[in-house]
């Protein structure tokens, strides 16, 4: 699942979706299905539920999300952000996998993209795939993901504006055609690996040591104040 967080809307030109194109080709070379979409394209709520309620077309995107083995979020890069606002509004969304009981395995608490992996696609005319690549994959990784190594594929062009990707012709760019491959080597070896060897970890039974220890020590203080 390939989700472009463009702030143009379709059929505008993307330069993020002229790179997320490479990757799909990629995947497409080795047998991987993909399915991609621009989240500015649909009516995505503000929130950290599942379901925000009427009209919300996140839960449609979402069940994509989880239907899939591999996430890949492709962002501009944008002042204040670094990501769009619109990735920033993505990254909220999945917040539900945080707190919504159902979108957690009954028996181990594992959140429900446990054994999914991750990766990143930045453009942008000037710095900043870095920080914002950081920011997407720390928070996926913290509501579930795995992020293989070398899951970051960037293209920016000279500090100020600028030329874009397509305009400065950055499907030529040496690193970043080599980045996007590694991105979807390993991506795709992950996701295997984890369908066939999934997490093992308990969480419930982890966060019940974790409550007895952080208990146990909050006695022990208070028996020491007293």
């Amino acid at each position: 699942m390939i989700v472009n967080c463009t702030l143009k809307k379709s059929p505008i030109t993307s330069n993020t979706e002229a790179l997320i194109n490479k990757v799909i080709n990629q995947y497409e070379i080795l047998g991987v299905e993909t399915e991609y979409v621009r989240l500015v394209d649909y009516n995505i709520l503000p929130g950290v539920s599942s379901n925000e309620g009427s009209g919300d077309e996140w839960p449609m995107i979402f069940e994509k999300i989880l239907d899939s083995e591999i996430l890949i979020v492709g962002s501009p890069i944008w002042p204040g952000g670094p990501q769009s606002s619109v990735c920033v509004r993505f990254l909220e969304r999945l917040d539900s996998l945080f707190h919504e009981k159902k979108l957690m395995d009954s028996e181990t608490g594992q959140f429900l993209v446990y054994n999914k992996v991750a990766g990143a696609v930045v453009t942008g005319n000037e710095d900043g795939a870095h920080a914002t690549s950081k920011n997407i994959l720390w928070a996926l990784e913290e509501y579930g993901f795995t992020i293989p190594a070398n899951v970051t594929t960037y293209w920016v062009g000279d500090a100020g504006p600028g030329p874009s990707y397509i305009q400065a012709g950055g499907e030529a760019a040496l690193y970043t055609n080599k980045t996007l491959r590694y991105m979807v080597h390993n991506t795709t070896f992950l996701a295997k690996l984890l369908k066939e060897n999934p997490y093992p970890t308990n969480l419930k039974k982890l966060n019940e040591d974790a409550e007895t220890e952080s208990n146990k020590v909050q006695k022990e203080k208070k028996i020491s104040k007293s």
